[in-house]
C-alpha cells in the first residue's frame, strides 16, 4: 500500500490504474467486456490501464460496474466535527518564539 502521506498525484494515477485493471483481471473480464458493461469505449479503457489517463465520468462508470461505488464515494470524505478545531484554538496553539521588543 502507497503511504498517503508522500504521494505524487503521478503514483496516485497509477495506483488506481493497476488497481482497477487487477478488479477487472479478478473477474475474468477483458478490456473489451469492461468497455460492453460500462459503456466505456474500448480505446478509452486501454488508455486508461497504460496511461492512467481518463475522464471522470469514464472512471465513475468503470467503478460502478467492477463494483468499487463504496470506494468511489469515499473520495474527499469531511472530517468528523470533533477534529476540527475553531480558530480561536488554533490561534491559542501557537507559542510566541520572539519577543516584540
Amino acid at each position: 500500500m502507497i503511504s498517503s502521506i508522500f504521494i505524487t498525484y503521478q503514483e496516485l494515477m497509477a495506483h488506481i490504474t493497476k488497481t482497477a485493471q487487477a478488479k477487472r483481471l479478478s473477474l475474468d473480464w477483458s478490456q473489451q467486456t469492461l468497455s460492453e458493461r460500462s459503456g466505456v469505449s474500448f480505446g478509452v479503457i486501454k488508455k486508461f490501464e497504460r496511461t492512467g489517463k481518463i475522464s471522470l465520468e469514464s472512471l465513475s462508470k468503470i467503478a460502478v460496474v467492477l463494483g468499487s461505488v463504496e470506494d468511489f464515494m469515499g473520495l474527499f470524505k469531511l472530517t468528523s466535527m470533533e477534529e476540527i478545531k475553531s480558530l480561536d484554538e488554533l490561534l491559542e496553539q501557537k507559542k510566541r518564539k520572539r519577543g516584540r521588543k
